[in-house]
């Protein structure tokens, strides 16, 4: 047994199976490439789902959380700390908001923002109690935890985690009459992704955003986008609405607003929308910790220059024009996507997207299927251009095999 069979079999013995990893066991890590525990290397062409949009081991980043690991940690939110009001202060600048409620994961920015939508429509709308509704968009992905799952509709993320939170209106995506017509009197919230990573890297019609914005505006209810995987230059932009022109009443954000270090996510509104909660009546322990504000303020420090947005522009618009030439032979159905992020629907008579999936694996490169024969594309922005030239070469021999 090779060291990294042992290591998966030992994975699997002492692990719940909620994951279907491939069988790669990294061992280190650097930019756009991994290295296993028996030295091979490869390219990582998915990044974490978003998380590593700088890369691993970015120095910047790991300067900023060895420096703070030195002074701090964490306080909890019992105590004020020093890096915690220049946090919520430079975010705050750069969605263009007011004030920011910090948290961890992306799921918990998701339950935060249901929380305070629900609680800014009773207290500021005049909604009546426990009567809020939501209106979200089919074949989305908010997270797992059980109020998100209950407006999923993926039958695997639901299956037998039931009873499911009420509250919550399932509209087709990108369909702007069939999202109006779900607006009442009751609805306090749209919740939607700009771009649908999980599903397939979905891009909504053009317009589409814009529409939901006008809706939203008109009916008094909130816009919150969910910019957990789409955000912080991943599409071109520092925020995939921004493609649209649009300003949504509410940022969530998270994956690569810890940079790969740590866990950070945030949500980001207006006064009137975040002045609804009250102490006690909602927190975390390390939310908003000494050590994820350092690593964070160093991410939004790294935005503010636009370098990165300007990577994944440039470098997307190069992977995008690759990936449509594999159209015209039959092997590759559709590719969508923005930026440095793409969902490439394969032929099913060439295999399922996991059996691509470990075919790239074989000829070192790794990237993540996702429903049926779909896999997705989304490097890291420090990624070169010839080891992206190399992965896509890759790809071609894997599809013509």
């Amino acid at each position: 047994m090779s060291v990294s069979e042992s290591a998966i079999a030992a994975a699997e013995s002492h692990s719940a199976h909620n994951y279907h990893p491939l069988p790669v066991v990294v061992a280190t890590a650097e930019g756009a490439w991994m290295t296993d525990v028996e030295g091979r290397r490869y390219l990582d062409l998915l990044a974490g789902y978003s998380a590593l949009n700088f890369g691993h081991g970015n120095r910047r980043l790991l300067d900023a959380a060895r420096a703070q690991l030195e002074r701090v940690t964490l306080t909890s939110r019992a105590f004020h700390h020093d890096r915690f009001a220049e946090f919520c202060t430079r975010l705050a600048e750069l969605c263009g908001m007011e004030m920011v409620l910090p948290m961890n994961t992306g799921a918990e920015a998701v339950e935060t923002a249901v929380k305070t939508a629900r609680k800014w429509g009773y207290r500021v709308k005049g909604v009546a109690d426990n009567t809020a509704k939501i209106v979200v968009a089919a074949n989305n992905f908010h997270g797992r935890t059980t109020t998100v799952i209950s407006f999923s509709t993926d039958p695997e993320a639901r299956a037998d985690h039931g009873p499911y939170t009420p509250g919550f209106q399932i509209v087709p995506y990108g369909d702007l009459t069939a999202l109006e017509a779900a607006v009442t009197e009751n609805t306090v919230a749209v919740l939607l992704e700009p771009i649908q990573g999980e599903a397939g890297v979905l891009v909504p019609p053009p317009g589409y955003l814009a529409g939901v914005r006008r809706v939203t505006r008109e009916r008094n209810v909130l816009f919150i986008a969910d910019e957990i995987q789409s955000g912080l230059g991943r599409t071109g932009r520092t925020f995939a609405c921004e493609h649209e022109g649009v300003v949504p009443d509410m940022y969530l954000l998270g994956k690569a607003l810890g940079g790969g270090v740590v866990p950070v996510s945030a949500v980001v509104s207006s006064r009137e929308v975040l002045g609804v909660h009250r102490p006690g009546e909602h927190g975390s322990t390390f939310g908003g910790n000494p050590l994820a504000c350092a690593v964070a303020l160093e991410v939004i420090a790294m935005l503010d220059t636009g370098e990165y947005q300007r990577r994944a522009t440039e470098l997307g618009d190069h992977l995008h024009h690759e990936l449509e030439l594999l159209t015209g032979g039959g092997a590759v159905r559709e590719v969508r996507g923005r930026g440095l992020w793409a969902g490439v629907d394969i032929d099913p008579a060439l295999g399922t997207g996991r059996e691509i999936s470990e075919r790239l694996m074989a000829r070192g490169v790794l990237v993540k299927d996702t429903h049926g024969s779909t896999i997705r594309i989304a490097p890291p922005l420090v990624i070169g251009k010839e080891d992206l030239d190399w992965g896509l070469e890759q790809l071609r021999a894997v599809l013509s095999a």
